[in-house]
């Protein structure tokens, strides 16, 4: 007789090692199948731009692409090749040679860049030229005279005395004699000032002497049309708006070290007041901040008194 099996009610069975392993490979085959479809298919892996050298490392810059279009402008070789002639031209005492040869090079070419170099350096010989003994084109050789005196000498001239005494290194101009003589500054001074660009230019005889900047009034107030310089004042008071006078040297004084009076001539408004001056505050200049008035740093307005007789027409346009 065949007994029946027993059965006991433990745990169900647990799978089998050989069904784990099976479904283990099944697992890493599609895991594999992933990683490599992803890879033919997928984006194209990005590129890590390298970090930045810090500041205190050693960094060589390389040559930019020959594609790129290059921003700094190099200077214009003409200009700077007459510039350092003009340098050795004035080294060598030359002044006068020096200004022409700026001065021709601008009127032949009046638009060219650096411009403003040539002008400046043009300016700066021709204020040497005029302080100084040296011979230039607009000089005169004058022989003291019986009776002469350095203002007689500068009213035949169209000059001013102080410009003759400091151009002749006269300490006292009381002391000159009979048979002294003199090379005395000759010809016809313009001035043209320009509201816009807040600028004076000062022409000699037609011809380009030197460009100062300027303040200009504020709102427009300065005046436009044609003027002559009616006076000139070293160390002037000036009249406060109320009638006050405020004596040189005083910290309210803004008129600076030089006042040039200007007078309306033909059909410009019968103005009156108006003048170029010097300022204490050189924060202005290039600005319109005057009540009205042309205003220069005090050096420039102190050259412009030697340089500009009574009489000296100056021009204002917008």
């Amino acid at each position: 007789m065949v007994l029946p099996t027993l059965q006991t009610f433990e745990d169900p069975p647990r799978p089998s090692r050989l069904r784990w392993i099976v479904a283990a490979s099944v697992l890493l085959v599609l895991v594999g199948l992933i990683l490599w479809a992803a890879h033919r298919w997928g984006p194209e892996p990005r590129t890590v731009a390298p970090a930045p050298p810090s500041h205190d490392s050693v960094h060589t810059p390389t040559s930019p692409p020959t594609d790129t279009p290059q921003t700094v402008s190099e200077p214009d070789p003409n200009v700077q090749e007459l510039l350092a002639r003009a340098e050795e031209l004035e080294r060598a005492d030359r002044l006068s040679e020096a200004r022409e040869l700026l001065l021709a090079f601008c009127q032949a070419n009046p638009q060219t860049a650096g411009m403003a170099q040539i002008e400046a350096k043009a300016g700066d010989l021709a204020i040497q030229l005029a302080f100084n003994p040296y011979p230039m084109p607009e000089k005169q050789e004058v022989v003291v005279g019986p009776g002469d005196s350095l203002d007689r000498i500068a009213r035949r001239f169209g000059t001013t005395a102080e410009l003759t005494a400091t151009n002749n290194r006269i300490a006292n101009p009381h002391l000159i004699k009979q048979g002294d003589r003199l090379r005395v500054l000759s010809g016809e001074f313009k001035v043209i000032v320009n509201k816009t660009r807040n600028e004076l230019t000062l022409t000699l005889n037609g011809r380009f002497f030197k460009r100062y900047p300027v303040g200009t009034g504020k709102f427009g107030r300065t005046p436009v049309g044609t003027f002559v310089i009616a006076d000139r004042i070293a160390e002037p008071a000036w009249w406060r708006p109320d009638g006050k006078v405020i004596p040189y040297g005083d910290p309210e004084n803004i008129l600076g070290t030089r006042w040039l009076a200007l007078k309306p001539t033909d059909n410009t408004p019968p103005v009156s007041g108006y003048g170029l001056h010097g300022t204490w505050d050189e924060t202005t200049i290039g600005k319109a901040e005057s009540a009205g008035c042309i205003r220069l740093r005090n050096q420039d307005i102190e050259e412009l008194y030697l340089l500009l007789p009574i009489g000296t027409t100056v021009t204002i346009e917008e």
